[in-house]
């Protein structure tokens, strides 16, 4: 194992620790029921906190922070497919296999990189080819830190409070 992948292995353990230990409230509509979970980029920890051991499939970018998150994930029960809706449309069709087996499926509708709150068109795609729901997470957040990138990415604190609404998009 290089020394580099050791790294990942270690902080993506201790970021699925960190991501365990936020409490999150879930609010959610009567008729909810397996779909796609659309999630802003910013939101990327509070969502996977929220649907943690759940067997949900996640879309995650091939980029480096992607493996790093992508195991994290996984540490956290998430079924994790490598691609994006705009550069892995074969990918994409791994995450619609597991729709129609009704299965939730998860990924960030501003994709990997922007423009912010901006729906991609694979989100869409997914909900209308396997004739599910697209739904979308509104946070409310305890104590956290908003970083200043394009997707102003948000780092709860650990045991932290966070309220998710969960919408129709």
């Amino acid at each position: 194992m290089n020394n580099c992948s050791w790294k990942i292995k270690i902080g993506a353990t201790l970021a699925a620790l960190w991501m365990r230990s936020l409490r999150i409230r879930v609010h959610a509509p009567a008729d909810f029921r397996p779909g796609v979970l659309g999630l802003w980029h910013q939101d990327l920890l509070a969502s996977t906190a929220a649907f943690k051991d759940k067997g949900v499939h996640i879309l995650v970018s091939e980029s480096g922070d992607g493996e790093f998150f992508s195991q994290a994930a996984q540490k956290l029960g998430y079924t994790v497919t490598r691609g994006s809706d705009t550069h892995g449309a074969t990918n994409v069709r791994h995450v619609l296999k597991s729709l129609k087996k009704g299965t939730f499926v998860g990924m960030a509708l501003d994709g990997p990189h922007g423009p912010d709150h901006q729906v991609k068109p694979g989100s869409v795609w997914l909900s209308k080819s396997s004739g599910t729901p697209l739904w979308l997470f509104e946070f409310k957040y305890g104590a956290h830190i908003k970083l200043k990138g394009w997707d102003k990415f948000i780092i709860p604190l650990p045991l932290t409070t966070i309220d998710l609404e969960i919408k129709y998009l």
